[in-house]
């Protein structure tokens, strides 16, 4: 570890060795608990979906909760608590395009009728549980992923596109429950990785991202996954044209994200 590095530690934290291998164990144990226990208190429970406040809260609310809570305090035990809520390299201005696209089709997206028909206690419920996944997979992936990485001295551009493929590829389990339509659901979760983790940059650090991956999450299951027999919610499309219109964006500006050298300067530590 650089001396920079242990200066933004600070004295009161000490950090222990994370190499690769233990964050790959760390990512195991985040999914084994997530589908693990998910699994098992669904048995127990006799809920197997979200249609019904006490369906999210087993087969949501607890198993990620933990998860949560796993994440979070392996960050604090590993002494990383700081670098993976704050976020010291910068981008240009211009990318807060990124968090803004996202929160107009977040507000479009929701499927407010269908909401408003399961009831308050539901929607705080869900709303919760989809806060656990953003902060749990942001803590995980752009925070303890993206730390990781950049303690290895990889360049910026390598922590983006190695954070942003780990995650797509943990996605890959899906094939158990899923098959092959796994794949391509892992290349758009990757895809979406990447933007999230610009919004961590530019927000400065892990939280705009956690919330805004909760609440897209979120209103992609108001618009597909809250009852049984839901008819196409056309909101829903927003939320996924996001993908393509940042995508082409982000390719057209792809060598103006990093800020000029003198910014960096003289916002490095000394």
């Amino acid at each position: 570890m650089s001396t920079a590095d242990a200066t933004r530690v600070g004295p009161s934290q000490t950090r222990r060795p994370f190499s690769f291998p233990l964050f790959a164990v760390a990512v195991i144990v985040y999914l084994a608990i997530i589908q693990g226990i998910g699994l098992l208190v669904q048995n127990l429970s006799d809920e197997s979906d979200f249609e019904t406040t006490r369906g999210v809260f087993f087969g949501m609310i607890i198993p990620l909760g933990l998860a949560l809570v796993f994440v979070y305090g392996l960050a604090a035990y590993l002494g990383r608590l700081r670098p993976v809520l704050r976020d010291d390299r910068p981008t240009q201005r211009w990318v807060w395009v990124v968090p803004i696209v996202f929160i107009i089709a977040i507000a479009v997206g929701i499927n407010y009728g269908e909401l408003a028909d399961k009831g308050f206690l539901y929607v705080v419920v869900l709303l919760i549980a989809t806060q656990f996944v953003g902060w749990g997979e942001e803590g995980m992936f752009r925070g303890l992923g993206v730390t990781v990485l950049r303690e290895h001295g990889l360049s910026e551009g390598r922590v983006a596109l190695w954070s942003s493929i780990i995650f797509g590829a943990v996605h890959l389990t899906n094939v158990v429950g899923h098959g092959i339509s796994a794949l391509p659901q892992a290349i758009i979760v990757s895809l979406a990785g990447y933007f999230f983790y610009l919004v961590r940059r530019v927000s400065r650090g892990n939280v705009l991202n956690s919330v805004l991956h909760g609440l897209f999450d979120f209103s992609l299951l108001t618009g597909t996954a809250i009852t049984a027999g839901q008819t196409f919610y056309p909101g829903t499309l927003l939320p996924v044209l996001v993908y393509p219109l940042l995508a082409i964006i982000l390719l057209v500006r792809r060598k103006q994200i990093e800020p000029a050298v003198a910014t960096v300067q003289r916002l490095s530590p000394e």
